[in-house]
């Protein structure tokens, strides 16, 4: 469809049925977790000794975790590849890497906080600035030059969100769907997320702002 562009993996339509497929089955050694990420065909957990465990459908080498991979902060699940911010600040990618989503640029250190989409990552500097790579679907890794001050990132599918220290959120890549019309109500801001073909926003006072791709 239109927010995959002609970038593909295998047909999930073809595993949804499936009461075997690998993703839905928990490594049974799996323990002390502190965080977790689905992608599109595998799934990424982060346990409290920084080691990372895979698990899913290893269709383009997404769950092959590099044997001296240690000490890791945070992961993120792309499409069919896996992203990793270790606890020096740096980041390592594996996996599918037609459109360069694994090339991790060298401007990405002092790294606070990372976010995979389905073909390009997000990088959050400690200086506020975002660092973004792969595949330029929508415009998607095109930064705006003048945003600063960010607090925290989120990447959808076709599409690029960055919260600001002042509540205020920031979309840039495709357009479709109004994926990059921030509503007016979105102010106060805590909290963001990027689906497929939208985005959601947390506000102070416990509500949730909503926009995009509305599927009836």
């Amino acid at each position: 469809d239109s927010l995959r562009s002609g970038v593909t993996c295998p047909d999930i339509n073809e595993l949804f049925n499936n009461p075997t497929d690998p993703r839905r089955i928990v490594p049974g050694d799996l323990t002390n977790a502190v965080a977790v990420s689905a992608g599109n065909f595998h799934n990424l957990a982060l346990r409290a000794d920084g080691t990372v465990i895979p698990w899913g459908i290893n269709n383009r080498g997404q769950t092959n975790v590099p044997a001296l991979l240690t000490n890791a902060l945070a992961v993120a699940a792309g499409e069919c590849y896996s992203l990793v911010l270790k606890a020096d600040r740096t980041v390592i990618a594996w996996g599918q890497n037609d459109v360069g989503q694994t090339n991790v640029p060298p401007e990405t250190d002092d790294i606070l906080a990372i976010s995979a989409g389905a073909y390009h990552n997000l990088a959050l500097r400690a200086d506020g600035t975002v660092v973004a790579w792969g595949g330029n679907i929508g415009g998607v890794t095109n930064v705006p030059a003048s945003l600063s001050n960010v607090v925290a990132i989120a990447a959808g599918a076709v599409h690029s969100i960055a919260l600001k220290a002042d509540g205020t959120v920031t979309v840039w890549g495709s357009p479709s769907y109004g994926l990059t019309n921030v509503p007016a109500s979105a102010t106060n801001v805590v909290a963001i997320a990027g689906g497929y073909g939208h985005c959601l926003a947390l506000k102070a006072d416990g509500r949730v702002v909503a926009w995009g791709y509305h599927y009836n």
